[in-house]
């Protein structure tokens, strides 16, 4: 009954930029628990890429290329989907940027893109999935949040700005979907091991050393991590679980004051 619950054979699931780093691993994860796996990018390159190494895991996706901010376009491309796949079960909002520049140094149209693909993407991408979702009365959305959609850090005002908009975006899709059956949450991870962050991961780094210090679980976050979370929502275990922030991030919100060694006092003798 438990295998059950995390059973996805039959649905179909869209993951966003899912050709690399978080967006692969939630496919992956997706894929084993049977989703049928639909994956979008840009690059066809990157796509034929991705199809290769999800065939490797024995998964077979069906790949297309659309941009996620072009509203026609990602009607043309779900309409793909829908005609040779089937309608969408399960979308994974996963595609984004980020632009590390100073608010003083930050162009508008910098800023401006950020949004576009953070923050209005999810909202073109669920306009077009949940008018089928709410017909069959049943569906999951996951928004890809984060830990700054609670909080600001220096040089990210913009991707900030946006995964702040993409929490309270996810709360009233569930105030207005929820009732038809859906269920709309979000997943925040916290600092994860991906290629991108390699080279700060590095022991000695400043940052590295920050993470590490900082996060009382002691250690940078897997891309599974992520994608174990995904299922969950994904799965029947989460149908009551609406209008939430998953936050997969080794407790470093709960505590972000945290210095390892400093907290780790035994406890006193009666």
């Amino acid at each position: 009954m438990i295998n059950e619950l995390f059973d996805l054979t039959g649905k179909v699931a869209l993951v966003t930029g899912g050709t690399h780093g978080i967006g692969y691993a939630i496919g992956k994860v997706l894929g084993k628990a049977g989703a049928k796996i639909c994956v979008n990018d840009i690059s066809q390159e990157r796509l034929d890429s991705a199809k290769e190494t999800y065939a490797k895991e024995g998964i077979d996706i069906y790949t297309l290329v659309f941009d996620v901010t072009d509203e026609a376009a990602v009607d043309k491309g779900i309409s793909e989907i829908e005609k040779n796949v089937g309608d969408i079960d399960i979308l994974v909002n996963n595609a984004g940027i980020i632009k590390r520049t100073p608010i003083l140094e930050m162009d508008v149209a910098d800023f401006r893109q950020v949004i576009d693909v953070d923050l209005v993407s999810p909202l073109i991408m669920s306009k077009r999935v949940a008018p089928k979702m709410i017909e069959k009365r049943a569906g999951k959305i996951i928004n890809m949040c984060s830990m700054m959609s609670v909080y600001g850090r220096s040089s990210v005002s913009a991707y900030a700005s946006a995964k702040g908009g993409l929490k309270l975006l996810t709360q009233n899709m569930c105030c207005e979907w929820a009732k038809y059956g859906l269920q709309v949450n979000g997943i925040g991870p916290g600092y994860i091991a991906t290629e991108q962050t390699a080279p700060i991961r590095e022991n000695g780094h400043p940052f590295n050393d920050l993470i590490m210090t900082r996060t009382p679980a002691a250690r940078w976050g897997e891309p599974v991590d992520i994608a174990n979370a995904a299922l969950f929502l994904s799965s029947q275990a989460a149908e009551f679980v609406n209008g939430q922030v998953l936050y997969v991030d080794g407790g470093i919100l709960a505590n972000f004051g945290y210095v390892k060694g400093e907290n780790d006092l035994p406890a006193e003798k009666a």
